[in-house]
């Protein structure tokens, strides 16, 4: 059984950085892509960013562009979320996520744990 298991999260101030890592239990490039979704109460899990296991092209949802940076050590099964200037509306709880596509939350086959990320203004 695949196993996604997080790390990092936390909590800053607004403009501040955090970081959170996702490291899969069997070789990433079994999956076509690997990435981040995140949920606040009462609305729909939404994309954060994802990248091409094989390729490591990045996507990223318009609400993180040019702010977070996903990156991946194949080495390691491991990817990585740089989230910097962070804001308030970037508080949620972050889930990492493997499968057959990353852009919408239907589409991964593996879920992780979650990992609270909060930011105070």
């Amino acid at each position: 059984q695949v196993k996604l298991v997080e790390s990092g999260g936390g909590s800053v101030q607004a403009g501040g950085s955090l970081r959170v890592s996702c490291s899969a239990s069997e070789d990433m490039t079994n999956f076509y892509c690997m990435g981040w979704f995140r949920q606040v109460p009462g609305k729909e899990r939404e994309p954060v960013a994802a990248v091409r296991t094989t390729t490591a092209r990045p996507y990223y949802h318009n609400s993180v562009r040019d702010r977070f940076t996903i990156s991946q050590d194949s080495a390691n099964n491991t990817i990585t979320l740089q989230m910097d200037s962070l804001q308030p509306g970037d508080t949620a709880v972050y889930y990492c996520a493997a499968g057959r596509g990353c852009r919408e939350a239907s589409m991964p086959d593996y879920w992780g744990q979650g990992i609270q990320v909060t930011v105070s203004s």
